[in-house]
């Protein structure tokens, strides 16, 4: 991973886009890590485990007896 300024990312930034497109490139302001720059390939990759472990979780409550959306939003307007 490439580390960088936030003043040096300022002055150089078509470096640090083109860079970003293979590997993520941290951005520290004030000597803090901040921000991280990262390719659209891999922020997708990242999106698609999110709702990959997302959606395991809602089929193990599912199977451990919660009833789902459907029937959660009928018994909502029944009440």
């Amino acid at each position: 991973m490439t580390k960088t300024t936030a003043t040096e990312m300022k002055n150089h930034f078509g470096q640090y886009l083109e860079g970003a497109i293979s590997e993520p490139v941290i951005i520290e302001k004030s000597g803090r890590s901040v921000v991280v720059m990262l390719s659209i390939k891999e922020y997708e990759r990242l999106v698609a485990l999110d709702d990959a472990h997302w959606a395991q979780k809602a089929l193990k409550a599912e199977k451990a007896g919660y009833i789902g959306q459907k029937e959660s939003s009928k018994f909502l307007r029944s009440k």
